[in-house]
């Protein structure tokens, strides 16, 4: 196999990777979804859980995907089609594609209200009404059916944008800017936040597990799902992302790196989210609303807090970027190849269907609210669909190839590992525990556990 294919496009350094890669991983979920699910199960014991997945699961599925893409150098599909035509673990390729399209759906409504709430701090923060204060704003705002549909609007041009220029001018470019810079503002906030006066019971909460909330098997399902969806594994973006490596790249290295960096981003996010909660007497469980109904309250109530604000929600805002540009990425590549159409083509078209496919999740929190599927309104139905079906059996599907599918040899090669005791204990993971791990993710997922 070339180092590369001809034509196509690389990373220009090994660091623009990595960033990148850290960009895909470091989203919503480390900062919005990281603290309420932390905050529901229990804190310390469940980021003890969650570290410990990250190393056992994490990383081995992390190496797995970049080492699929790296040997094929195509896109998620066709990555499949390469290293194994005509069977049928290309089954997992076209699940990443179809999450892709799925959760960035979804997702760019989210992101949409972060991009809302960055704007009004901008001029000083929401216009808040005495009586509702931010749950009212809140809710008026996502039941709104113009004013999000808007936002998520300018969110997916901003996504579209980056994907438009290109892998090293445009993803490359736009993470070593943004990653750099969150690290720094995540630290500066969590800095601040533990000068509120509740920095003690946030660190105990964090770091001083109670031990008897190991019995609530809760605790490890959460912990499992927060590290597979946080690390964006199973949806393709990481083996899209590691096909444009050249073969002088080392992996292993890379993988650790991504997967310590967006964990440490987690619970520095922690440090700064939970000491205010604390100092304020908020409930750490507060649920999904924590971010964008009682931070603002917690910011309108400290010194400097449309500042605070500000630069809260232009980093959660950030991160959802770097994350929704490696979602897109993954349909561009694969629809750039199958149709031989230009990166600039792909980008518009296929960030104009997603954002039409976003806007029944959009209407579903207002005038669509009615609309019931199985219990669950639009936005949460095409939320278990992708995160809870689609994820869980692709990244099984991704395991197994590697374990089983792969000649062993071909795959300790590929993933520079070698025929070593560290890769033959990485193929046992991935053949045996991952495999395992993720199928009773699945299982608690779609509620038979």
């Amino acid at each position: 196999m070339n180092d590369l294919k001809e034509g196509r496009e690389q990373w220009g350094s090994r660091l623009g990777f990595i960033l990148a890669a850290m960009g895909s991983a470091v989203g919503l979920g480390n900062i919005w979804r990281f603290s309420y699910v932390t905050g529901e199960s229990g804190g310390a014991a469940f980021l003890l859980i969650y570290i410990l997945c990250i190393l056992a699961i994490g990383i081995p599925i992390l190496m797995a995907e970049f080492t699929i893409g790296r040997r094929a150098q195509s896109d998620v599909v066709g990555s499949f089609e390469t290293l194994a035509p005509g069977k049928p673990w290309v089954l997992a390729g076209f699940l990443g594609v179809a999450s892709a399209f799925i959760i960035l759906s979804f997702y760019a409504v989210v992101a949409g209200w972060s991009l809302h709430y960055f704007v009004q701090y901008l001029s000083g923060g929401p216009s808040i009404d005495a009586e509702g204060g931010y749950g009212g704003y809140f809710g008026e705002f996502i039941s709104s059916p113009l004013q999000p549909l808007f936002w998520q609007f300018a969110f997916m041009v901003l996504t579209v944008g980056i994907v438009f220029v290109g892998v090293k001018k445009g993803i490359e470019k736009s993470n070593k800017i943004l990653m750099p810079l969150l690290a720094v503002l995540v630290l500066v906030l969590a800095g601040y936040s533990m000068t509120l006066g509740g920095a003690q019971e946030a660190i105990a909460f964090l770091f001083t597990p109670d031990w008897s909330s190991l019995t609530d098997p809760n605790v490890y399902f959460a912990a499992l799902g927060q590290a597979f969806f946080s690390l964006s594994l199973g949806m393709g973006a990481l083996i899209t992302y590691g096909s444009y490596l050249s073969k002088k790249d080392k992996l292993p290295g890379a993988a650790v790196s991504v997967a310590g960096l967006d964990t440490l981003f987690a619970i520095v996010a922690g440090l700064m989210i939970f000491p205010a909660v604390f100092a304020f007497g908020i409930e750490p469980d507060s649920g999904p609303g924590l971010v964008f109904i009682t931070l603002p309250g917690i910011f309108d109530s400290i010194t400097g807090g449309g500042i605070f604000g500000l630069a809260f929600f232009f980093l959660l805002s950030a991160a959802a970027l770097s994350s929704g540009v490696s979602l897109l990425e993954v349909a561009v590549a694969y629809f750039m190849r199958k149709f031989q159409w230009s990166r600039q083509k792909t980008a518009i078209f296929i960030g104009f269907i997603i954002f039409i496919l976003g806007i029944p999740s959009s209407l579903g929190l207002g005038i669509l609210s009615d609309v019931q599927i199985f219990g669950r309104d639009i936005f949460d139905t095409m939320d278990f669909i992708a995160s809870n079906i689609f994820l869980p059996i692709g990244g099984l599907i991704i395991a197994l190839f590697v374990g089983w599918g792969w000649k062993k040899a071909d795959a300790l090669d590929a993933s520079d590992f070698g025929d070593t005791l560290i890769g033959n204990g990485w193929i046992l993971i991935l053949r045996f525990f991952a495999p395992v791990a993720i199928f009773i993710i699945f299982l608690s997922s779609i509620g038979v556990l």
